[in-house]
């Protein structure tokens, strides 16, 4: 099994035809798993999962919005991947996969974020995924007007080297936030390099932008760049 992951900041998810909008897209992106960030949802049930989701085998987990930024959504495909844990924190949602087929924002509350997930990286020993709007840069270069390293990049950067995690190429741009003011690379998945090697022919995609200032980025396990594939 190669499981097509996608994280996305969708900006709020109250709006009905933007939620129409989304589930086409992951359908015909074949989404296995996805993280959606800022739903802006106190409260998620099967009616907007519904909405989302173009699959009746569809099972989530969610963070509740706590105020106008927030909210996570992470949904997957039952036939694909099966849920063994769950962890939600005060930031984050976290599950335990085990495949179907073939089995076996400020920095005070960043560093939360990053102890919290390491944490959850201490109770499984499993080849690791984080994907999401993490809201800071690792270099400078990834963002527009910056020039030197903050230390919340530091941080991020010594977070990721802590736990041994990979970061990986973006494929089709260098950014993946924009607006009239300028542009960062915020969201991305960072892998253990044991998931690399369950994996070796995962690609890491920036997707169209729509509905929202963020771009999708599409984790395909399978590899995105075959010939003249697409998808």
């Amino acid at each position: 099994m190669k499981p097509k992951i996608l994280s996305w900041n969708v900006r709020g998810l109250n709006d009905r035809n933007k939620r129409l909008c989304i589930k086409s897209l992951l359908r015909s992106w074949k989404i296995d798993v996805v993280c959606i960030q800022e739903t802006k949802l106190r409260t998620v049930d099967r009616r907007l999962i519904r909405n989302l989701w173009g699959c009746l085998y569809v099972g989530w987990s969610y963070l509740p919005s706590e105020g106008a930024a927030e909210g996570v959504l992470l949904m997957w495909d039952k036939r694909v991947v099966e849920v063994t844990e769950e962890c939600i924190g005060t930031y984050s949602v976290a599950n335990l996969f085990k495949n179907v087929v073939d089995g076996p924002n400020s920095d005070s509350e960043r560093r939360r974020l990053w102890e919290e997930l390491a944490g959850v990286h201490c109770l499984w020993d499993v080849p690791w995924c984080m994907g999401g709007d993490f809201n800071i840069t690792r270099f400078p270069s990834a963002r527009s007007g910056n020039s030197h390293i903050s230390t919340a990049m530091e941080e991020f950067s010594e977070f990721m080297f802590d736990l041994d995690l990979m970061d990986l190429p973006l494929i089709g741009g260098k950014f993946t936030w924009s607006n009239s003011r300028g542009w960062s690379r915020l969201d991305r998945f960072i892998i253990s390099p044991s998931w690399e090697a369950h994996f070796p022919e995962l690609r890491q995609k920036r997707l169209a932008q729509v509905c929202s200032d963020h771009f999708p980025i599409l984790l395909d396990c399978g590899g995105v760049h075959r010939g003249c594939q697409y998808f």
